[in-house]
C-alpha cells in the first residue's frame, strides 16, 4: 500500500529543490573528505540504506572520512546549522558516529571510536580515545527516527572536525617563525612540513613556490604560506616585522638655551661607523660625519629645513640609506 506520507514528502522536497537524487556520499565508498577546522555542508537527504547505520538501524545516512596528523589523539567532530523541513510525521535530529576500519568500506571491517551521539541543535562527538596518528577514519551521519516520529530525519547540516589529533598547522605544517628585520635588510623564509608550496603575497619575496624564499619587503608584511596535504589545503602565516634602526627628531634649535640645541640620534651610538650627511635645498651637503661623534649644531646655517641622509656600516655591510627632513629653528 502506498505511504501517503512519504509521497507527501517526497512532493516537499521537490517543491523545495532538495530532492535531486542521492548524495554523492551516501556510500563509505564515496566518503566527503573533511579538512581540520573546515566546515563542510552536508545533507542526508535521498540517502540510501546500502549499509546498516550505526546509530539507528534503517535510518538514512552520509559518510564523511578524515585522516588524522602525525602525532595522533582525540578528535571531535562537530555537526550544526541543522536545517530540517517541518513535514508531519517526520523527526528533526540527526546522529554521528565515528569509525575506525581498514579501508575496504565491508561493514565488518569497521570498529566504533565514539559514542552515538544525536541532536536536532548543534551537538558533538568525541573519539572515546586517542585515534593512531596518520591514521583514515570516517564518520557516519544519519538522519534518526524517535517515537512518535514515522520518518527518518532528511536534513542540511554543516559538519567539522577538529581536535588534537587533527591540528595539521603547527604541528604536520608550519609558515616558520615571526622575524624582525632592519630596513632595507633581507630574511629567509623556512616553511616546513608542505607538499607544494604557495606564499602570497609575492612582493619582496624572491619566489613564492619554493619552502624557503628570501623575503625583503619594504615595510611590515604578513606572508602567507598554503600547501595540501592529505587533499586538504592547509594555510599558516608569520609576520616579517621592518623596524627602523634609526628614528631622528625632525626638529631642534640651536638656540643656545641649552635646551635641544644640537640633534641628536641616539641610536647611532649602536652604529659607530654610521655615516651622516645633510643637505640644503639646493642640493649642496652642508654637514658630513663618519661615526657622529659630534652632532650636528647647524652653525652658521639659517633656519630653515634641510635633507639627511643616513647610512649604517656593519661588519655585515652597509645598509641601505636612511633619507628624512630636518628643521633648523632658531
Amino acid at each position: 500500500m502506498l505511504d501517503l506520507r512519504l509521497v507527501a514528502l517526497a512532493l516537499f522536497l521537490i517543491a523545495a529543490g532538495r530532492l535531486s537524487g542521492q548524495p554523492a556520499n551516501d556510500d563509505c565508498a564515496n566518503a566527503a573528505n573533511l579538512c581540520a577546522r573546515q566546515p563542510m555542508a552536508g545533507d542526508n537527504t535521498g540517502a540510501l540504506n546500502n549499509m546498516p547505520a550505526y546509530c539507528q538501524p534503517g535510518a538514512l545516512s552520509v559518510w564523511y572520512t578524515f585522516t588524522t596528523n602525525s602525532v595522533g589523539g582525540p578528535v571531535t567532530v562537530s555537526v550544526d546549522g541543522i536545517d530540517c523541513p517541518a513535514v508531519t510525521g517526520m523527526d528533526n535530529a540527526l546522529s554521528a558516529v565515528i569509525l575506525g576500519g581498514d579501508g575496504t568500506c565491508v561493514p565488518s571491517s569497521f570498529q566504533v571510536a565514539s559514542v552515538c551521539q544525536q541532536g536536532s541543535a548543534p551537538f558533538s562527538v568525541t573519539s572515546t580515545q586517542g585515534l593512531l596518528p596518520s591514521t583514515q577514519y570516517w564518520v557516519m551521519v544519519s538522519g534518526m527516527r524517535n517515537p512518535p516520529a514515522t520518518i527518518a530525519a532528511q536534513c542540511g547540516f554543516n559538519i567539522t572536525v577538529s581536535g588534537p589529533g587533527m591540528n595539521v598547522v603547527n604541528v604536520d605544517f608550519d609558515a616558520g617563525p615571526d622575524v624582525r628585520i632592519p630596513a632595507g635588510a633581507s630574511t629567509q623564509l623556512h616553511a616546513t612540513g608542505g607538499t607544494t608550496y604557495e606564499w602570497s603575497p609575492t612582493s619582496g619575496l624572491s619566489g613564492n613556490t619554493v619552502s624557503d624564499p628570501v623575503a625583503q619587503p619594504t615595510e611590515t608584511t604578513v606572508y602567507t604560506v598554503a600547501t595540501e596535504l592529505n587533499g586538504c589545503i592547509y594555510e599558516d602565516a608569520l609576520t616579517v616585522e621592518v623596524v627602523r634602526l634609526v628614528n631622528p627628531v625632525n626638529t631642534f634649535t640651536p638656540n643656545g638655551d641649552g635646551i635641544n640645541d644640537v640633534w641628536l640620534i641616539p641610536e647611532l651610538r649602536d652604529h659607530p661607523q654610521a655615516e651622516v650627511s645633510i643637505y640644503d635645498r639646493w642640493g649642496q651637503r652642508v654637514f658630513h660625519s663618519s661615526g657622529y661623534r659630534e652632532p650636528f649644531d647647524g652653525a652658521g646655517l639659517p633656519t630653515a629645513t634641510y635633507y639627511w641622509y643616513i647610512q649604517l656600516n656593519n661588519v655585515t655591510g652597509k645598509s641601505d640609506p636612511y633619507t628624512g627632513y630636518i628643521t633648523i629653528v632658531r
